[in-house]
């Protein structure tokens, strides 16, 4: 049976999300496992506007600090049991605390 494993991956730094991606894709090459991806989605900016001078005196004026949230979507299709010996290497992968990874499986049609 056919399965498709769904890793998406986030976090605030961009070079460390690409850095966890290119493993995946090196496992999936050094094991012949097809991989769509890593597909780029919108990152989300988040901005929050401070006041600098919250007593009321003078002028106002804001600080505006920002977080990016960057996304990467990789598809992975795992067909027999030798494909999910690639699926265990790349759970054993080095994933720095910057980033964080999500895993979900589906039946493929």
């Amino acid at each position: 049976m056919a399965a498709v494993t769904i890793i998406k991956l986030t976090g605030e730094n961009h070079q460390d999300i690409d850095r966890v991606a290119s493993q995946i894709k090196t496992i999936c090459d050094a094991g012949g496992i097809s991989l769509r991806g890593p597909i780029p989605l919108p990152t989300r900016r988040l901005v929050v506007p401070v006041r600098k001078a919250p007593d009321g005196e003078g002028s106002e004026t804001y600080d505006h600090w920002e977080l990016r949230v960057h996304k990467r979507l990789l598809e992975m299709d795992i067909n027999s049991g030798k494909d999910e010996s690639a699926l265990r290497q790349v759970t054993r992968i080095e994933i720095p605390d910057t980033v964080s990874i999500e895993l979900s499986m589906r039946v493929a049609n």
